[in-house]
């Protein structure tokens, strides 16, 4: 039979309506297969009382698993909904695989934090992560996970909160307002992809003075003046996109022979020391790493993912998968593309009109370069082939 997949989404005022509509339209694909694991993305009305929402998902499809959070805003069947009252339901029979649900949380210690109720990882598929922005320490996580196993971890973080602001996670029949919840998948196949929609500006530069995430020197000359001079060499288009912010791309798997738009962890600089030419990133930096330039802007995104997707669909064969999660940042849209359902459309597009759903998220968790990161104005996909 194979895995199958179905997705339904509803912007009816009513919640428990839509969430019922949603349900039954995600049911609908499933056939007499049973649903052994449903996902549900909720925003507007629905935060105000999301256990009604999750009972009837419940009542309607009896998933052996359910989670979910809430979101600023929905996608689905080629549809963005980015403000007001929705929810997608993602609901699939896995074929023999396994959907585990665990609720993650963080405890006090007298040295620190630790994470508790996160499930261990070795010999999964991979694992999808909703974290809460607020009380999950997200990064500090997945730098761990890096360390221990390398499984791809997807996701996003939840960017919707309830009527009294605290966070709206799904996890069983119950709505949890601190810690993360998620999924542990295994014997199930799943293809990751990350589209970080920038794009690689001038010549790539070797660390060659570093302290954690402070770089001192690149090709040994202070870093801000080797990115001064990378700047000044560029063309009048290539300049004029960073006025959206200077972003530097770090290699994370080094060995290639040539580093291509996909290869580079994308991050800000969030610091400038004039005096040294030492320049901070978000992100520890090693001597001897590649690092580039980098800009984003729509167009850039737009082609990013159309690329990406399309090599997973390679991949495949050319065969359309059963079905994808999607988190997209809460950043692109409207505001980034200039039109609406831009994601929605082009992955509905490129995956041959698999059946995906997911929403726009306050930070997208996926692999590059084999680990997986927290992300900015990205959109990752979670395939099922």
């Amino acid at each position: 039979m194979g895995v199958r997949i179905g997705t339904g989404l509803s912007s009816a005022a009513d919640p428990q309506a839509a969430a019922l509509d949603a349900a039954l339209e995600a049911a609908v694909a499933l056939g007499d297969a049973p649903a052994d694991v449903a996902v549900v993305f909720a925003s507007g009305a629905h935060l105000a009382a999301p256990l009604d929402t999750a009972l009837t998902v419940q009542e309607a499809l009896d998933p052996a698993a359910l989670v979910g959070c809430g979101a600023g805003g929905i996608l689905g069947a080629g549809r963005e909904i980015e403000q007001g009252t929705a929810v997608a339901v993602w609901a699939a029979a896995l074929d023999g695989g396994v959907a585990t649900p665990f609720h993650a949380r963080v405890r006090s210690l007298d040295d620190g934090l630790a994470v508790c109720g996160f499930p261990e990882l070795e010999g999964a598929a991979g694992a999808i992560l909703l974290p809460d922005p607020g009380s999950f320490p997200t990064d500090l996580l997945l730098r761990e996970l890096a360390a221990r196993s390398p499984v791809p971890v997807l996701g996003g973080v939840a960017s919707g909160r309830g009527a009294d602001g605290e966070a709206v996670l799904f996890h069983e029949d119950e709505i949890l307002t601190e810690g993360a919840v998620g999924l542990r998948l295994d014997d199930v196949e799943l293809l990751p992809c990350v589209s970080q929609g920038a794009r690689p500006l001038g010549p790539e530069l070797t660390v060659t003075g570093t302290d954690g995430a402070l770089i001192s020197e690149l090709a040994g000359r202070p870093a801000l003046r080797a990115l001064q001079e990378t700047v000044e060499g560029l063309s009048e288009r290539e300049r004029d996109l960073l006025a959206g912010g200077v972003l530097v791309g770090l290699v994370v798997e080094q060995g290639k022979p040539e580093y291509v738009q996909g290869d580079f962890l994308v991050r800000g600089i969030v610091d400038v020391d004039r005096e040294t030419g030492a320049i901070a990133l978000g992100h520890p930096v090693k001597e001897g790493q590649i690092v580039r330039l980098h800009a984003r802007d729509a167009r850039s995104a737009d082609r990013d993912l159309r690329d990406a997707l399309a090599l997973r669909r390679q991949a495949l064969g050319g065969q359309s998968p059963a079905g994808a999660l999607v988190f997209s940042c809460n950043g692109r849209g409207r505001g980034m593309f200039g039109v609406s359902d831009h994601d929605a459309a082009v992955v509905a597009d490129e995956l041959a009109g698999a059946p995906t759903a997911g929403f726009f998220a306050a930070g997208e968790i996926g692999p590059v370069g084999g680990e997986s990161f927290l992300h900015a104005f990205t959109a990752t996909v979670a395939i099922f082939p």
